[in-house]
């Protein structure tokens, strides 16, 4: 059996400034921290997320995507 293949690239936006930048999530940890481009506003996840690209992106983290559970 396959597992399925998560997508890698998440639209982020900062809640500060709303500068959406597309990046692509890393597969073997989560991530905690991000800097807005535009602003330089750091960010990190909202209550009970796991990652910034669970609160903020497109795309939910990989492992999330998967139905594993985060970091």
């Amino acid at each position: 059996m396959t597992e399925a293949t998560p997508i890698l690239q998440s639209t982020l936006t900062c809640p500060e400034c709303g500068h959406r930048q597309t990046e692509t999530m890393p597969t073997d940890s989560c991530q905690f921290f991000y800097e807005c481009k535009a602003c330089g506003k750091v960010f990190r996840p909202r209550p009970g997320d796991c990652c910034v690209f669970c609160s903020y992106g497109t795309v939910p983290c990989p492992p999330i995507q998967l139905g594993r559970g985060c970091c």
